[in-house]
């Protein structure tokens, strides 16, 4: 009577070779303003939270006193560009001598050089915008008088954040630029976004042997801001037809891995016993695995059947054995498959424009779990859509 087993097809599946991380968002510039010079305020010209743009002016501090000193070095220059002209026509004429040039050059150049020193003074009284962004909570107010270096404002532009994360340096030969990370935020429930590696640290950390990576998300509906925790899924490679089988296929041996093969039984006929089949042991190379399932490099083609449960009672090659619920039970969809099967998930289409990471970065709603999602290649989809026309 043949052994009675239970065997899986092997099956083409999207497969991600990921790994995940956490890490922190950040600005994609960001600056505190800071006063050059002592002096005290006499405008602010922003409210909190404000968005500014670059060249706009900020502070202005108080600046009579600069201005007076500009305007006495204009009188001061004009005094010696009339003493220089006139010291030229003389040396001419032979009625001063060469020196008397000399001193009046010199005392032009002074002039000049103190009438410029003035205006930078001046300019250095009010704080600008050096980039389009939006203005933090203030620290001052009008009448105070700063030193040189204080605190007034932050300055950040979110329009794209980064995020930062770090990954073992078993990675750092596979992460490259241009690659997708998803992002999930916990903050943020219900979203995910796509980001893209933009840099990658030269330097391994000699503490905690990891390498720093830097990714871009674009943010123009300002959802993220700076310093948000962010859970990372860094994608290296999306393979759409990757052999799986059950894990629970694979006999391992020897620091080798095998599994049971079946094939058609020559001495019965496919109408008499179609669930009857021979075994064959076969070596096999594995993969990628994830949670239930294997990927199979070599030793089995798409549409092989093996053997997933009753392997130990198979003593040789050529045994007979029946196959009982042969399709198998349903079982949970592998790392990587469509996420077209999750309830509830939509991807939102990326933002009319230039995107300011350089390539579309989608955010993804769902209902379904975090755990659902992780699994699903298929979001990367959203990183090629059309512009939303809305």
């Amino acid at each position: 009577k043949p052994l009675t087993v239970e065997a899986a097809s092997v099956e083409l599946r999207s497969l991600t070779d990921d790994t995940q991380a956490v890490g922190s968002l950040r600005s994609r510039r960001g600056v505190m303003l800071r006063p050059e010079i002592s002096g005290r305020i006499t405008q602010l010209n922003f409210t909190d939270g404000q968005r500014v743009r670059k060249g706009q002016t900020l502070v202005q501090f108080d600046d009579q006193l600069p201005l007076a000193q500009v305007q006495q070095s204009l009188a001061e220059l004009s005094i010696a560009q009339a003493n220089q002209s006139r010291n030229q026509e003389l040396v001419a004429q032979n009625f001063v001598s060469q020196r008397s040039l000399d001193e009046s050059a010199a005392n032009l150049q002074v002039a000049q050089a103190k009438l410029a020193l003035a205006k930078v003074t001046a300019a250095r009284l009010k704080i600008v915008a050096p980039f389009d962004g939006i203005v933090g909570i203030r620290q001052v107010n009008v009448g105070d008088y700063l030193k040189d270096g204080a605190d007034v404002v932050n300055l950040e532009d979110i329009d794209a954040v980064f995020v930062d994360f770090r990954l073992p340096e078993r990675f750092q030969s596979r992460v490259r630029r241009g690659q997708t990370a998803m992002v999930d935020i916990d903050a943020l429930p219900g979203r995910r976004y796509a980001a893209q590696i933009q840099a990658i640290d030269p330097l391994i950390d000699a503490n905690g042997r990891s390498v720093g990576v830097r990714g871009c998300i674009d943010n123009r509906q300002l959802q993220l801001r700076p310093g948000m925790f962010a859970r990372v899924n860094a994608v290296f490679e999306v393979r759409k037809d990757a052999r799986m089988i059950p894990e629970e296929a694979i006999v391992p041996q020897g620091g080798k891995q095998y599994v049971i093969k079946l094939l058609d039984d020559p001495s019965v006929t496919a109408t008499s016993a179609p669930s009857h089949k021979v075994t064959q042991r076969v070596e096999v190379k594995v993969g990628l695995r994830s949670p239930g399932w294997v990927e199979i490099l070599a030793g089995l083609l798409a549409g092989d059947t093996v053997i997933t449960s009753g392997q130990q009672r198979v003593q040789q090659d050529g045994t007979r054995v029946a196959v009982v619920d042969a399709a198998g039970a349903a079982r949970p969809p592998v790392a990587g498959s469509s996420a077209a099967g999750i309830p509830g998930s939509t991807i939102s289409a990326a933002l009319a424009g230039p995107n300011p990471c350089g390539a579309l970065a989608a955010s993804i709603t769902r209902s379904a779990p975090r755990s659902a999602l992780l699994a699903a290649p298929l979001l990367l989809m959203p990183l090629s859509s059309p512009s939303n026309p809305g």
